[in-house]
């Protein structure tokens, strides 16, 4: 079986494959410092819900944003699991073409989604991720990683207005009955939600302006599914391109792969 961990700045989405079967996913709250014995016993646990062994386990593909926990994820899985591993760092194998400045400042999570998306769907594509940062990606359809944005995510964005502003309250971000908002509460969540549904049909639009082209515009991310509820200009939401993409990574790097 494969393990696929895609570690962010506040989630870790964590996959189980057993053969091109998702068996299993997670999310679990990602920890800045964390040893190999810690995450060791976290995923066994993980496992043993589903009534497996760590022994089961023999290839593993990570991407992470997060430095300070690579040694750990890297020990994890070469002497924990035993298991072949794939870390989605530059020099791996993704198909890609990447068409920026400096291709090593891409994050690993944005060029995961790429190969995800190019594996899934006929492209072009904007991948949309929603995450503490929100990203937007352009990749073409000969797998031209052409560049994208960075925003602050939702739930940034909204914890910086409760810390900033001394009479506003934290808030659950849902999206109100009107954009007109009738109290403070709902003031906060109409901009939060309709704001950010606004912001992404604008910047499609800009974006495939650019491209020349009709892109296919998917969205992932905890926030995909509110944000696409509301946006008029998002195709899909794909909750799962992540752990697709790391599968992808994986089959094309690993040990034998033409």
């Amino acid at each position: 079986m494969l393990l696929v961990m895609d570690v962010g700045n506040t989630i870790t989405a964590i996959g189980l494959y057993e053969g091109p079967e998702l068996r299993a996913h997670w999310r679990s709250i990602t920890g800045n410092y964390r040893t190999s014995d810690e995450l060791r016993v976290f995923l066994n646990m993980l496992l043993q819900g589903e009534g497996l062994e760590p022994e089961t386990v023999n290839g593993c593909c990570v991407s992470s944003v997060v430095p300070s926990l690579n040694g750990a994820l890297m020990d994890l899985c070469a002497n924990h699991f035993e298991a072949e591993l794939v870390f989605v760092e530059p020099g791996v194998k993704t198909g890609l073409v990447i068409q920026v400045d400096n291709p090593k400042e891409v994050g690993a999570d944005r060029i995961v989604n790429a190969v995800g998306a190019l594996e899934e769907y006929a492209g072009p594509f904007i991948v949309i991720d929603f995450g503490t940062a929100t990203t937007f990606d352009a990749i073409t359809a000969r797998g031209e990683y052409r560049g994208g944005i960075i925003v602050p995510g939702i739930k940034t964005a909204a914890d910086a207005l409760f810390e900033k502003c001394a009479k506003l309250p934290s808030v659950e971000i849902v999206k109100p009955a009107t954009v007109i908002g009738k109290n403070t509460i709902d003031h906060i969540r109409s901009g939060l939600t309709y704001g950010y549904a606004d912001l992404v049909d604008g910047l499609i639009l800009r974006i495939a302006g650019e491209m020349g082209d009709t892109p296919f515009v998917l969205a992932t991310g905890g926030f995909a599914e509110l944000v696409a509820g509301i946006a008029t200009r998002i195709d899909r939401v794909d909750p799962h391109l992540t752990l697709k993409g790391l599968r992808a990574v994986f089959l094309k790097n690993r040990k034998g792969a033409a």
